[in-house]
């Protein structure tokens, strides 16, 4: 997942950012196909995710990019991990605060269609090609997350 501005190229702070599996509950995720506008990665599938915000929670964090990307607000949000993202190309370093969040499928359109141009809901041993690099590791915290939120 990259998120946020073009800056991370350049810093030598890491970024945080909230990277959320939306799922419906009853075992699948819904995955966004990046668009040509797509800031890396394009035409791979991926989950959402964004910047935090100075002075934000990490609840509000995820509510906002749900609702930017995916049209929709969260029903549930549950924290499922941290990760430490490293990248060379594009260069980047940024500490992933990752969450699983239930959404109401019918709800779910493309929020930003200038950096998604395909949504679909998925089953974890049923995913589309290719994936976005750093898909594979959200979702093992997905998969050993809270068994509360799986189906």
């Amino acid at each position: 997942m990259t998120v946020g501005s073009d800056h991370r190229s350049t810093s030598r702070t890491p970024s945080v950012s909230c990277v959320f599996v939306c799922h419906d509950g009853a075992g699948r995720v819904l995955l966004a196909r990046r668009g040509a506008g797509a800031r890396d990665e394009p035409g791979t599938w991926d989950t959402g995710a964004g910047a935090l915000e100075f002075g934000e929670t990490f609840e509000a964090a995820v509510t906002r990019e749900v609702g930017e990307e995916y049209a929709t607000q969260p029903l549930d949000i549950t924290v499922l991990g941290v990760r430490n993202v490293l990248r060379d190309q594009p260069p980047s370093h940024w500490v992933a605060v990752v969450f699983a969040v239930r959404v109401d499928p019918s709800t779910v359109t493309i929020g930003e269609p200038h950096k998604f141009d395909q949504l679909g809901w998925f089953t974890v041993d049923s995913l589309p090609e290719p994936l976005h690099s750093q898909l594979p590791p959200t979702l093992e915290l997905f998969a050993t997350g809270p068994a509360d939120r799986r189906a």
